[in-house]
């Protein structure tokens, strides 16, 4: 059975004009759990559908599987392993997490807590005398980008430099060659290559010498799997520090909106900082950091909530539409802290759970758990506040927020 709907839902999901509240397009999409689009890709809306698909070998996400090129991924001979199916995949995954978290480095980071304490302390301490901070700009991207760029062994000082990179490989994920300048895919591509030959310039001073950021690491690592090809450790390392803290910039601005939003929940956190645990998961569900996972591909015939989807389509996963799927969360539309059995999406599911999940998680609940504490009687200065360009990568582009 084919089915399809109404083409326009997920166009005016795309359409920025529906960025700051998606959410009630969402639930105009669940309404066709798995729906065919006017290009012939299929769009999956609803939680269990999607959560099946996240752990079904017969999709893949090596974009070599579909049926019609991505135009988003030209040039990318070595792709990261998030692009990567098994069993390169786990091996390169494996690799990486030699150095990273369990089972062979599973202190590494709960042993980065004080160090990003400190850094938050520091940005915090930045907004005494003033009586208006933005969000982004003074606290929730320097935050994670000082910290990842610590992990990775990039110079916090060359952070301009990749900041446009990343800014223009972030808006070409979305890349439409319909609706969308060739500039637009041109400017990703560039920034692509421009990084990774940056990054191929850090690795070549890495090899042979002592040090314990992650770029030294593997390179110089011989474990059970052998050593990263010099391409793979350029691909991995350009993954972890785009994703390393785009996703968590997202998170903590989210956060602080929405905690801005519930001022009853906000303080209730500053009264019992314990609280923060739950709350970020709530977050994860709530407001999330990735919206959509772009494609997938599908190895084989896959049969769908009763819909067939052919061999080499392309399959886009809604995944904050099915973490506010009424069918598996009870009234899902309501930010609960307090929320049991909260199984959200927000970081993905299966093997390609977010690798830096446990950081992300640590890092926002330290930046809630100050700002909240720290901040004089917050208000938001703009509700909604402007929004990235990004459907996929969705959160605020500047969070101005005043003080007293």
């Amino acid at each position: 059975m084919t089915t399809t709907q109404r083409p326009d839902t997920l166009h005016r999901i795309l359409d920025y004009s529906s960025r700051p509240d998606p959410y009630p397009l969402y639930a105009e999409l669940r309404e066709t759990p798995v729906a065919q689009q006017e290009d012939g890709s299929y769009v999956v809306s609803t939680y269990r559908e999607i959560a099946d698909l996240l752990h079904n070998p017969h999709l893949s996400s090596d974009v070599r599987n579909l049926a019609h090129p991505m135009p988003t991924h030209e040039g990318e001979a070595t792709p990261a392993f998030i692009n990567l199916d098994p069993p390169e995949h786990d091996r390169l995954r494996r690799m990486a997490m030699r150095h990273f978290g369990p089972p062979h480095a599973p202190g590494l980071v709960a042993g980065m807590e004080g160090d990003m304490t400190a850094v938050v302390n520091s940005l915090v301490e930045g907004f005494a005398g003033k009586e208006q901070i933005d969000v982004v700009d003074d606290f929730a991207y320097p935050f994670p980008v000082t910290v990842i760029c610590h992990l990775l062994g990039v110079p916090r000082e060359d952070e301009p430099r990749f900041h446009l990179w990343v800014d223009a490989l972030v808006n070409s994920i979305d890349y439409n060659p319909k609706t969308d300048p060739k500039e637009k895919l041109e400017n990703g591509l560039r920034a692509r290559k421009d990084m990774r030959h940056y990054l191929g310039g850090l690795l070549e001073q890495r090899h042979g010498q002592p040090g314990d950021d992650l770029l030294t690491r593997l390179a110089n690592d011989d474990g059970p799997d052998g050593r990263m090809t010099d391409e793979e450790i350029v691909s991995t390392a350009h993954l972890l520090l785009i994703a390393g803290h785009e996703t968590t910039v997202n998170l903590i601005t989210n956060g602080m909106l929405t905690l801005l939003r519930h001022p009853q929940v906000l303080q209730r956190l500053r009264d019992d900082p314990g609280l923060v645990v739950p709350l970020v998961e709530e977050l994860l569900r709530y407001e999330p950091p990735v919206h959509i996972i772009p494609w997938r591909a599908a190895y084989s015939d896959i049969t769908v909530a009763d819909t067939v989807i052919p061999k080499g389509s392309q399959i886009m996963l809604m995944l904050a539409s099915g973490s506010r799927d009424p069918d598996r969360f009870h009234e899902p539309d309501r930010f609960d802290p307090d929320r049991r059995d909260n199984q959200h999406l927000g970081f993905g599911s299966g093997i390609h759970l977010c690798f830096g999940g446990p950081m992300a998680r640590l890092e926002t609940q330290i930046a809630l758990t100050e700002l909240v504490r720290r901040l004089d009687r917050p208000r938001l200065v703009a509700d909604p506040p402007p929004y990235r360009q990004s459907p996929i990568l969705r959160g605020p582009i500047h969070l101005p927020v005043e003080q007293s």
